[in-house]
């Protein structure tokens, strides 16, 4: 009697365990995406830089430091992994080849700059969107691996805490404001 106890005992750990082990696989997925989803945002902006300065090289041909810098740092942000660093020089670059529009009626004027300043404006807010549901989709992973009893069986079978989405120097204070896009 005291084996089948024991028995039952044991299966039941064993289940417990399968079902905590499942409910992390799916949760560490979830971030697993989030990081994807942000990597497809930075994609697409790294897409839409070499349109952005094709388009204001004919207005502004004699600000070519300004426009290889912008390509310089798309490349560069482009080259490798994800890189706070590197996408804070792009976004830098790109808000110094956005201001020329300031300086140049005729291309702030243009149907096709416009277009790609909307777009770019667009691929701003999906990151940011995209950045909010990784956080909490690490908060959701991070809880469910720290949740009794899953606390007890996480570490052994592999699962590590994972990091929240740090916001560079670049973006603090912007990613929850409404991009401002002037099209007067």
């Amino acid at each position: 009697m005291e084996l089948i106890i024991l028995a039952v005992i044991i299966g039941a750990l064993f289940f417990v365990a399968i079902g905590i082990y499942n409910r992390l696989v799916a949760l560490r997925q979830n971030v697993n995406q989030g990081v994807a989803d942000i990597d497809a945002q930075l994609r697409q902006r790294h897409d839409l830089v070499p349109n952005l300065v094709n388009t204001v090289k004919g207005y502004a041909s004699h600000e070519a430091d300004t426009l290889e810098s912008v390509i310089a740092a798309r490349n560069q942000a482009a080259s490798g992994p994800m890189n706070s660093q590197d996408e804070a020089a792009l976004r830098v670059a790109l808000d110094k080849v956005l201001a020329l529009a300031e300086a140049y009626p005729d291309l702030k004027a243009n149907t096709n700059f416009q277009e790609l300043q909307r777009e770019l404006s667009n691929v701003e807010d999906k990151l940011a969107a995209s950045r909010r549901a990784l956080n909490a989709a690490v908060s959701r992973y991070n809880t469910g691996r720290e949740s009794f009893p899953a606390v007890l069986f996480a570490g052994g079978m592999g699962f590590q805490e994972a990091d929240f989405h740090r916001l560079d120097d670049s973006e603090k204070g912007i990613v929850d404001q409404v991009p401002n896009v002037d099209f007067s």
